[in-house]
């Protein structure tokens, strides 16, 4: 699902990302689409997907393209690997249900320029950095020079840049603003989102909840009704509207999806108090909004047991080909991994009927 990618490239092994994995859609984005008011082209928050047990999940990152290729992450979110949601207002463990932990802070950047930098430092800096960019025409390894400096350049918007960083200081945006959001990591990781498209960045991905968050096991009827659905459903219906009340709705595909379904059958781990429904890869559902969407489309349907597609089955490859229409990108587009080897970016075709 973060590659749009249904094949598993060589060696995959989805609890160790490799130099061999697919690259993420958001690492393509990252690649091919051209940064917008000296931005990243893709963002990825308010963290990255990590194991319980430590372990960083695959499928993230840039892959064959190179690590330089990864999308920024912006860590806002502290990971925690014994509770899981919403927090500070919907912290719960599976098993155990509503859960405290005041440690557990939301990281709003801090992109204000320090004291050492101010009253015209960093202007200074930066022109010495551009006598210094002169000389540099007999420097080998253009290409990373190159790289590095597209890095340089978007760093230094980050820290000058007061729209920029107004996205992101939401903790502090306007309290009826955060209260429709939602005073928590969902709300706050959406409000940062819609403020990155304001600015002008290509693709934001946002992670509801850390990687177990939604792996509803155990209970998973009281966990999704008391924990997960309800700050989900506020912050995304806010994230609709605001598109909508700025005017960039039309333009910003909202997609809307998890790595896998559930079982149609409901079950008890062993130990659990109660039950829930395990891993399913054969059907789900995924959300769209947006982008020319045409509200209230339902496109496919399953079988009378919810287990397998019964019409209109799409694949992650016709997902990634709507992001990437929707990005703008042709469906001729090609990439090339590190070294040189040229990939059609189009593996599908945007989903039909998706769109009004």
């Amino acid at each position: 699902m973060l590659t749009g990618r249904a094949d598993l490239p060589l060696g995959f092994d989805p609890t160790t990302p490799k130099e061999t994995d697919w690259p993420a859609i958001a690492a393509l984005a990252n690649t091919l689409l051209p940064p917008r008011h000296n931005l990243p082209p893709a963002i990825v928050l308010p963290e990255k997907l990590v194991h319980r047990t430590g372990r960083t999940l695959a499928g993230q990152f840039g892959g064959v393209l190179g690590k330089r290729r990864d999308p920024w992450f912006l860590d806002a979110s502290p990971y925690n690997p014994a509770n899981y949601g919403a927090y500070p207002e919907f912290l719960f463990h599976h098993e155990k249900g509503a859960m405290t932990q005041d440690d557990l802070v939301f990281h709003s950047p801090n992109l204000s320029l320090p004291e050492w930098l101010a009253n015209g430092r960093l202007q200074d800096r930066l022109a010495l950095h551009g006598q210094l960019d002169t000389q540099r025409a007999g420097l080998e390894h253009v290409a990373e020079v190159q790289s590095f400096d597209r890095y340089w350049q978007m760093a230094v918007s980050l820290l000058t840049d007061q729209k920029v960083g107004g996205a992101f200081d939401v903790t502090r945006a306007d309290p009826k603003l955060q209260e429709k959001y939602g005073r928590n990591s969902f709300g706050w990781s959406l409000l940062t989102a819609a403020r990155l498209v304001e600015a002008g960045v290509g693709l934001v991905q946002v992670n509801l909840g850390n990687n177990e968050s939604w792996d509803t096991h155990q209970a998973a009827f009281p966990n999704l009704k008391n924990f997960l659905l309800p700050p989900m459903d506020r912050s995304v219906s806010a994230l609709i509207d605001d598109l909508h009340d700025r005017g960039l709705l039309e333009s910003t595909l909202i997609v809307m999806a998890s790595e896998f379904g559930r079982t149609p059958r409901i079950s008890k781990i062993a130990g659990a108090t109660l039950p829930g429904r395990d891993h399913w890869g054969s059907v789900q559902t995924v959300f769209f909004a947006g982008g020319g969407v045409r509200g209230g489309t339902v496109i496919g349907s399953s079988d009378k047991q919810g287990g397998h597609p019964a019409s209109d089955p799409q694949k992650p490859e016709n997902l990634a080909a709507t992001i990437y229409s929707a990005l703008g990108l042709p469906a001729t587009t090609e990439w090339k991994d590190e070294q040189g080897r040229p990939y059609q970016l189009y593996n599908g075709q945007p989903i039909p009927g998706l769109m009004g």
